[in-house]
């Protein structure tokens, strides 16, 4: 049984939740991360999330989403996810934390305090078919009009990283520097 930590807005840990049930209803708040990668031509890693997932399957996601256990760091539960779901790992920084909730029709909620984290990957992609069902990398610009075209395949969470980064301006100075 996989356990969620469960947290108050300001990150305190105040517990620890199956995940299963840590997402039924409109859900209880749990950390999470959000991986957004970048190549040496700027563009950003999107992964479609496999079919086998309880809440938006087949939608369009940054690199990995998923949550630390407790006692892990947000970047070493990133390094082991990326490895987990794409076959690889890579240097990360934590840019950005945010909370929301999103329910997924009537199967279950995210409730979540995210935190963004980034790094840069020109490397093979190995894709596990258990959590991924495909995988493209995207220039930015593009990206960001096929959200604004088709806003519903993508995830909710990828959606508010993103534009958080680009509006606090750490997107473009970190894909214009490649750091």
């Amino acid at each position: 049984m996989t356990q969620v930590v469960l947290v108050d807005e300001h990150d305190n840990e105040i517990g620890l939740k199956d995940k299963v049930e840590a997402h039924l209803g409109l859900g209880v708040m749990h950390r999470a991360f959000q991986v957004l990668l970048f190549n040496n031509k700027n563009e950003v890693l999107v992964v479609q999330r496999s079919g086998y997932k309880m809440l938006w399957p087949f939608v369009w996601d940054g690199a990995c989403a998923s949550h630390p256990v407790k006692g892990e760091s947000y970047i070493d539960a990133g390094k082991r996810r990326l490895v987990e779901e794409l076959g690889f790992t890579c240097w990360l920084d934590e840019v950005d934390r945010f909370t929301y909730q999103s329910s997924y029709g009537d199967v279950g909620s995210e409730n979540e305090l995210c935190i963004t984290l980034t790094g840069n990957y020109d490397g093979e992609i190995n894709p596990n078919p258990d959590e991924v069902a495909s995988f493209k990398w995207m220039s930015l610009g593009e990206l960001r009009q096929d959200i604004l075209d088709n806003s519903d395949k993508y995830t909710v969470w990828f959606k508010i990283a993103l534009d958080r980064l680009i509006e606090q301006g750490k997107l473009n100075q970190e894909a214009n520097n490649g750091s």
